[in-house]
């Protein structure tokens, strides 16, 4: 251990133990845990301000903001942004900008985290987009900064946040610094970072036809999607005019590339060890960056639109509940922005769900329009393999190009700087050096006429279209202000990264979904070895596999007032199969928006006109399916114990009860750990720890696929000696050894196991929530955890990852993403919307606002939405005044 990190320790634990003290005494009040609570009252001078300014704030602490020009709302919203959450807007900055070793000290961690987001170079693109925003737009992003300044200038860090004393005693504490309006415009990196396609199955396919030396093996880990079982966000006739697919050669828009056989040798090139480095460090560097929003499979959303034809109260409604990370504090900031008389001076009427950090809002309604964001999960991410050499170029085309090179220096709050020095071609950054022992060489797969030998590396570059300088800043103001369907499509133009499904009503009574993003259009090259459809990693010495530009915004999927009356956006794929352009081969099984599908079309069936309340219901829905898809399987086995026969009962009675995940179900809990050991002893001898099955809806596409098949290959265990298992075994070991393993932690009588024991939402402090953090620390900044329903891939996706294990070894169920917000809205009458977090309004942990929905949202609940000035006065528990200097 490095001598700093045990003296941050012995320090941590001192304040711990001064902390615990502190907390059961009767003076926290004013003790330091309670410093940094604002005032939420009263008057307060904010530099910059055109005119006074009302913050009307509800029992929650959820902000409304009412002011005379939009530069003064923006203002105002940065204030309340700092008051409420400065450490997690700080953090975020520290990240972005790749400076979080300067934040939290000599962290091996942190500095690793550094070393990939300067590689990236996410705040230098933040820096060139600044120049592309509009005049307008720049001044909105400059009055955020000054409302966020004027209150760090009345405050010192202990004033600010509980963290800055608890890193005090281990680092040194240095001024805060101003916001500057960059800070902004780099959060939107680690957003596009977060949310990028296909990323981790582009590697995935790598590293298992690496293991695998087959690769048809391979592909079968990556099932097409089932269009035949579950719907796209578009019907087929309701697809607006679009370009055919822009991929050629590759089978189509929605169908593998024409495959990478062993006559190629290619199988032969990516077991090549030095190959397999290149890419295991690419993923080592790329999983160091700090999860901010979530990442993953699970990393999804639900949204749903129904016009008022099927609706109570003759308009739209609409609903939305986006699955990310869930960590304490919460990611969403409510908060309303309202002019109190509309002007050209002053344009919002606008609420919902923000982030702190930037201005505007990015999930809500205004008085006119509501909308809701999904993943749409396109890929823009490929790994390009380059070819380098010794004297500083690569390979393109036959001809030698220098390399681009520029040094970074890490500053280390109490350790040395350290420098980095970045590399760049033509496609992006070259992260497989990043970290230590990543240099490649060796075998690649490569197309005909290949250079020669002689070089000197192969190295992985990561060409990513977040890296390319856009306009999604002023996207965000322009969807705010949006009204109708042409208001959206100018915001999604605007709208490079990242890339998201777009739902929305307006008070016309029209229902829509509009694709935004920058999506790559890729080119035909053939007899190629390697498709070019992003599916795979690229050789980047031949340009006919680079990017021929984008799709136009024009052309991109889009649909209003569909004749079935409703639109579902889930992940799923976006349009019918093959048509528009390509997007990605890499979409969502589509459990979770079928099911949506299904519920509505039953209501419509059976003339249940949709409501606010039956549209949380919706969301709230917990059926598994993995469940009509794995049970009859399973309780066809013959199993000769009793004892795990009274356990695979469980399962008769949970198909019987239509597969629910609730808390008390005992079913669920039993499914899901066969469901953890069936992927274990499929997989586990066939590929590498990192390739690990997570349980997700892909996983789901593959098993049920093997089930057809009960002598396929993927079912024998390599690892037993003349014995070859086929499916029955498999399904067999995962029952006895399911029924043990909870019988040692949930006790012997199944009728006694409940999920919500072992599924449950435990948020954790991004930088003082971990294990090497004293618990008495833990304690304070992690909220207790709670149980919950629902599970992966379900519509109340409350997800865990299968290969997850507990400090004993034993399957870990805890929630890691999932509804991070859920909001219902009817445009007939705004005030009756409803909303929710998986957290509270603050970031302060002694605030009340830091947990107080936590239960609300655990248990399904949702809180009104005050948005008229009538009901947001009605609802007032404390108004702030901010008035100009003087």
């Amino acid at each position: 251990m490095h001598e700093s990190s045990a003296l941050r320790k012995a320090l941590l634990v001192v304040l711990a133990a001064a902390v615990a003290i502190a907390a059961v005494g009767v003076a926290v009040g004013t003790g330091i845990v309670r410093r940094p609570l604002p005032d939420h009252g009263g008057t307060h001078t904010l530099d910059g301000l055109d005119r006074e300014v009302e913050v009307v704030r509800d029992e929650r602490g959820v902000p409304q903001i009412y002011a005379d020009t939009d530069e003064d709302l923006m203002r105002a919203q940065g204030y309340v942004h700092a008051q409420d959450r400065f450490f997690e807007m700080d953090y975020r900055r520290h990240v972005t900008s790749g400076r979080l070793s300067e934040l939290v000290g000599d962290n091996e961690t942190a500095l690793q985290a550094d070393m990939v987001v300067r590689t990236l170079g996410w705040r230098r693109v933040a820096e060139e987009e600044w120049q592309l925003l509009s005049n307008e737009a720049r001044s909105l992003y400059e009055a955020y900064a000054e409302g966020v300044n004027a209150y760090l200038s009345d405050h010192e860090a202990s004033e600010l946040g509980l963290e800055y004393t608890v890193l005090g005693t281990t680092t040194d504490l240095r001024p805060i610094e101003r916001w500057d309006p960059i800070d902004s415009l780099a959060w939107l990196k680690a957003m596009a970072w977060d949310l990028r396609g296909n990323y981790a199955a582009e590697l995935g396919r790598a590293a298992a036809l690496r293991t695998l030396g087959d690769v048809g093996r391979a592909e079968e880990l990556y099932p097409a999607y089932p269009y035949e079982d579950h719907a796209p966000i578009i019907a087929p006739q309701e697809e607006r005019a679009a370009a055919e697919s822009q991929t050629v050669g590759t089978g189509g828009a929605d169908e593998p590339g024409r495959g990478l056989g062993d006559e190629d040798g290619v199988a032969e090139a990516f077991a090549d060890p030095a190959v397999e480095r290149a890419f295991d460090a690419t993923r080592r560097a790329l999983d160091a960056v700090p999860t901010t929003l979530g990442r993953g499979e699970a990393v999804g959303s639900n949204s749903f639109v129904v016009s008022g034809e099927h609706t109570a109260s003759g308009s739209p409604v609409l609903a939305n509940d986006p699955h990310l990370a869930l960590a304490a504090p919460n990611l969403w900031s409510q908060v309303g922005l309202h002019c109190t008389e509309r002007s050209q001076d002053c344009t919002f009427d606008v609420a919902g769900f923000s982030f702190a950090g930037m201005p505007g809002i990015i999930i809500g309604h205004n008085d006119q329009l509501s909308w809701g964001l999904t993943n749409l999960g396109a890929d823009v991410t490929d790994f390009v393999l380059e070819r380098t050499y010794d004297d500083g170029t690569y390979l393109r085309d036959g001809a030698r190009v220098p390399l681009q090179t520029r040094r970074e220096t890490i500053e280390v709050n109490g350790g040395e700087p350290v420098v980095l020095r970045v590399s760049t071609t033509e496609h992006g950054p070259i992260v497989s050096d990043v970290l230590a022992e990543t240099s490649v060489a060796g075998s690649v797969p490569v197309p005909d006429g290949s250079p020669p030998a002689g070089f000197s590396s192969y190295a992985v570059a990561l060409q990513w279209t977040a890296l390319t300088p856009g306009r999604s800043a002023e996207a965000i103001f322009t969807l705010n202000r949006a009204e109708d369907a042409d208001g959206v499509a100018a915001a999604a133009a605007q709208f490079d990264v990242p890339s998201q499904n777009i739902v929305f009503a307006t008070a016309d009574g029209d229902i829509g979904y509009q694709a935004p993003g920058r999506i790559p259009l890729r080119g035909d090259v053939p007899g190629a070895p390697v498709p070019a459809d992003g599916s795979w990693p690229r050789p980047g010495w031949d340009s006919r596999y680079d990017w021929q530009g984008w799709v136009p915004a024009a052309e991109l999927p889009a649909t209003q007032n569909p004749d079935e009356g409703f639109i579902v956006a889930a992940n799923q794929a976006v349009a019918p199969r093959g048509s528009g352009p390509f997007l990605t081969r890499d979409w969502d099984s589509g459990h979770r928006s079928q099911r949506i599908r299904e519920l509505i079309e039953y209501d419509i069936a059976h003339g249940t006109d949709i409501t606010v309340d039956r549209a949380n219901e919706i969301m709230l829905d917990d059926a598994n399916p993995f469940g009509p898809a794995i049970v009859p399987a399973l309780v066809s086995v013959p199993v000769e114990d009793g004892f795990v026969e009274d356990a695979v009962d469980l399962l008769r009675q949970w198909s019987a009860d239509g597969f629910p995940t609730d808390t008390s179900s005992a079913g669920a809990v039993y499914f899901n750990a066969v469901w953890t050991n069936i992927l274990e002893l499929t997989f586990a001898d066939d590929l590498p720890a990192a390739q690990a099955p997570d349980g997700g809806s892909r996983w789901l596409l593959v098993v049920e696929r093997l089930l057809e098949d009960p002598e396929n290959v993927w079912w024998d265990d390599r690892t037993t000696v003349n014995v070859v298992e086929g499916r029955d075994e498999i399904l067999r070991q995962a029952l006895v050894t399911a029924r043990h393993e909870l019988t040692n932690t949930m006790g012997k009588d199944p009728a006694d196991w409940e999920w919500g024991k072992l599924h449950r939402f435990a948020p954790q402090h991004p930088v003082l929530g971990g294990e090497d953090v004293p618990a008495p620390v833990r304690w304070l900044f992690n909220p207790s955890s709670i149980e919950v329903a629902g599970g992966t891939s379900i519509v109340n996706a409350t997800s865990f990852s299968t290969s997850a294990v507990d400090e004993l070894g034993r399957p870990d169920f805890t929630v890691t993403r999932g509804p991070a917000l859920r909001m219902a809205v009817d445009m007939a009458d705004l005030d009756a919307s409803t909303w929710v977090t998986s957290g509270g309004t603050s970031g302060h942990p002694a605030s009340t606002h830091y947990t107080d929905q936590i239960e609300a949202w655990a248990t399904g609940e949702t809180y009104p939405w005050p948005f008229s000035r009538e009901a947001v006065e009605e609802a007032e528990e404390v108004r702030m005044t901010l008035e100009p200097p003087g």
